[in-house]
C-alpha cells in the first residue's frame, strides 16, 4: 500500500520498468510519483507515462546518478511500489557478463533460469510472524514476459539468445577469475549483481517478471575475458541502450492487456491463490 503521506491516486500503470536512468526518454510528458511502502523508500520516484498507448511506471533501479549500488538497492520497496501504482507485469533489464565464449559483447540473453548467490540481502516481503508463505520458483521468469521479449529484441539485436542460467553475485565487485571458472563450469550462462531478490519478490507480489541481460563483457574466467572494468561494461551498455530502449518499446506494446483472459490466468497471477497471508498487499 502506499503511505498516507504520499497516496497515488492516478490512473493505474499496466506495466513496470526498472533499469537505468537512459530510459527516461521513453515518456513525452512524464509524470513523477513518489511512493512510500513498509519497507522504507524505493531507489527513486516512479516516473509514469504513456508508451504507444500503454500506463507505464518507470524506475531507476540505482536511483539518479546511479547512487545504489547493487547491494544497497531497496529490491522490496521497488517491487511494493511499482504494485502500489497498479504494475501487475514487469520488465527489469539488466547488463551481464558472459560466461561462455560464444555469448560474446553486445549480445542479448533473455535467461529462462536464475542462481542466486547473494548474501544479506532482504529477499522476503513476508517476514512478519503469521502464516507462513511458500511461492514457487521453479520457473522464475514469466513466460508471457519471456516470449515478449524473444519476440522483440531479436528483431532489433543481431544476436539474441533464448535462454540460459543468470548466476546472480553480491558485487559491487566483478568476480575473482576461480569464481569465473567456477560459475562456467556449473554451465551457468551470465553473470551479474542485480537479478535476485528481484526475481523472486516479484513472484511473492504474484508479479509476471521478466529480464532482458545484456552481455556487455566476457567475464574474467571465460577464454579471451580480461579483468573487467566498470568503465567497459558502461562503453557497451552505452553503445546498445538505443537498440534495447527500441526493443523494450516493442515489448511492452506485445504484452497482454492488464484484464485479458491471458493475463488474468498467467501461473505467475494465481500464485498465492489459496494462501493466508500475514500482511495486505497493495
Amino acid at each position: 500500500m502506499t503511505s498516507d503521506d504520499h497516496p497515488y491516486d492516478g490512473p493505474p500503470a499496466d506495466i513496470g520498468v526498472i533499469g537505468g536512468s537512459g530510459f527516461y526518454s521513453f515518456f513525452d510528458a512524464p509524470e513523477r510519483v513518489r511512493v512510500d511502502t513498509p519497507f522504507g523508500a524505493p531507489s527513486d520516484d516512479i516516473v509514469m507515462g504513456d508508451v504507444d498507448g500503454r500506463r507505464v511506471a518507470f524506475l531507476a533501479r540505482h536511483g539518479q546518478g546511479h547512487r545504489y549500488p547493487p547491494h544497497l538497492v531497496n529490491y522490496r520497496a521497488n517491487l511494493w511500489a511499482l504494485r502500489s501504482v497498479g504494475v501487475r507485469q514487469v520488465i527489469a533489464p539488466c547488463a551481464v557478463g558472459s560466461l561462455r565464449a560464444e555469448h560474446t559483447p553486445g549480445t542479448l540473453l533473455v535467461p529462462d533460469q536464475v542462481v542466486d548467490r547473494t548474501t544479506g540481502r532482504a529477499s522476503t516481503v513476508y517476514d512478519e510472524v503469521g502464516p507462513v508463505v511458500h511461492v514457487s520458483f521453479a520457473d522464475p521468469y514469466c513466460p508471457q514476459v519471456r516470449s515478449a521479449l524473444l519476440d522483440s529484441t531479436s528483431t532489433h539485436f543481431d544476436r539474441t539468445v533464448d535462454g540460459g542460467t543468470l548466476v546472480v553475485i553480491g558485487g559491487p565487485r566483478f568476480s575473482s577469475r576461480a569464481e569465473s571458472q567456477w560459475h562456467q563450469a556449473a554451465g551457468w550462462s551470465v553473470v551479474g549483481m542485480t537479478g535476485m531478490p528481484e526475481a523472486s519478490i516479484a513472484r511473492e507480489l504474484a508479479m509476471c517478471f521478466g529480464t532482458a541481460c545484456l552481455i556487455t563483457d566476457n567475464d574474467a574466467g571465460v577464454e579471451g575475458g580480461e579483468s573487467v572494468t566498470h568503465e567497459e561494461v558502461m562503453r557497451v551498455f552505452a553503445d546498445n541502450i538505443e537498440h534495447l530502449k527500441v526493443a523494450l518499446r516493442e515489448t511492452i506494446s506485445r504484452l497482454p492487456a492488464p484484464q485479458s483472459d491471458d493475463a488474468a490466468t498467467c501461473p505467475c497471477r494465481r500464485v498465492l491463490d489459496g494462501q493466508d497471508l500475514p500482511i495486505t498487499l497493495p
